[in-house]
């Protein structure tokens, strides 16, 4: 999967929106597309989304095996979900579909490095402790890497992107607006890490 230093988390009420945000996404150079299974229109929103060349359209929120099926019958491909458990994780693994299960904890960590993980997502990021809890989070775990989501900001996404366990980072604010100004964020966004 391609990482870019920002990842949306986007979530969409009406499925005809999906497209020209994605559109103008794209067009700023964010292709990674995480769209949340938070709302009824969220698999149409992946399958609108799909149809936008050069986007890589996931699924997240993902918090069962149904919901796994769905967003791959929706055209998902990678899936991020708020936490991590086995019966989760299992047919997931399996299905070679790039995962990022949230962590937010050692035990979380463990687990997924026993399933065979090693990228995750650091969730709620600033309610878990921001940048100083997963410092001393990763400090054990240095064959992890990381997308911090929950809190980050476009301010504090470089200090976020500058310790070198963390990929990328998840975040909403490149979204809102016309199709332009989403596109100038997403330009924005992209500059954060040179």
């Amino acid at each position: 999967m391609l990482i870019a230093p920002v990842i949306p988390v986007i979530v969409i009420d009406d499925a005809a929106t999906a497209r020209p945000i994605a559109e103008a996404l794209v067009a700023g150079g964010i292709r990674v597309l995480e769209v949340t299974l938070r709302t009824p229109a969220a698999l149409d929103a992946i399958r609108e989304m799909k149809q936008v060349p050069g986007a890589i359209v996931g699924a997240g929120t993902v918090i069962n095996p149904d919901q796994f099926t769905q967003a791959m019958d929706a055209g998902a491909e990678f899936i991020v979900s708020p936490g991590l458990t086995e019966r989760l994780a299992r047919p997931i693994i399996d299905s070679g579909v790039p995962f990022l299960p949230g962590t937010a904890n050692a035990a979380d960590i463990m687990l997924g490095l026993d399933l065979g993980l090693t990228h995750f997502k650091f969730f709620p990021a600033m309610a878990a402790g921001g940048l100083p809890a997963l410092k001393a989070l990763a400090a054990p775990f240095n064959q992890c890497s990381f997308c911090p989501t929950g809190g980050i900001t476009e301010a504090t996404a470089p200090d976020w992107l500058a310790f070198d366990p963390v990929l990328c980072v998840g975040g909403s604010w490149v979204l809102g607006g016309t199709p332009a100004e989403i596109e100038a964020k997403a330009r924005a966004a992209m500059a954060l890490r040179g």
